[in-house]
């Protein structure tokens, strides 16, 4: 049974969890210095990061459950700034992961549908996100949901920027 709930403050170690897993799973391969991803796991993926971010209003985060067992999750930014994204009302789709083991049962789907809802809910009007520009997986999965290439950003790890396409959605 698959159940998305959202995140509290009482689920900072399991988030923190997930996200070094699988932010590790998915971006691990394309660092090119290990000491940079360890220490960019343990810079945005601690438990006080992770307490930290829950407990901005900004930001909203749901976990998806596998037969009770937390696989994934998603962040939410309201109204998060870009140069490509016109709208003042919006969100910025900053984390959807899915345990790698788990990306076959097609739940990361369920989830980006699941988060969308929930935005349209708090009346936004845009979903905004970045992938890195070799992830085809990622960037294949976004297309296929009506995404568009809006721009680009680097993403900065350690000092070392990887460009990154900004994809957009009217929701």
């Amino acid at each position: 049974m698959i159940k998305i709930q959202i995140a509290k403050e009482a689920d900072k170690e399991v988030l923190a969890l997930l996200g070094r897993v699988t932010w590790a799973e998915s971006h691990g391969q394309y660092i090119d210095d290990k000491n940079d991803l360890c220490k960019y796991l343990n810079k945005n993926f601690s438990v006080s990061k992770t307490k930290q971010d829950i407990n901005n209003p900004k930001n909203l985060f749901y976990i998806i459950y596998v037969d009770d067992l937390p696989v994934g999750y998603a962040k939410l930014v309201l109204n998060a700034i870009n140069e490509s994204i016109a709208s003042q009302n919006n969100c910025r789709l900053e984390r959807i992961f899915i345990q790698s083991e788990f990306i076959h049962l097609k739940i990361g789907q369920q989830l980006l549908t699941f988060v969308e809802e929930r935005a349209k809910a708090l009346q936004l009007d845009t979903m905004w996100l970045s992938v890195y520009i070799k992830n085809k997986r990622a960037i294949r999965f976004y297309e296929r949901n009506e995404f568009k290439n809006v721009g680009e950003l680097n993403f900065i790890v350690n000092g070392k920027a990887y460009e990154n396409i900004v994809f957009s959605k009217k929701i």
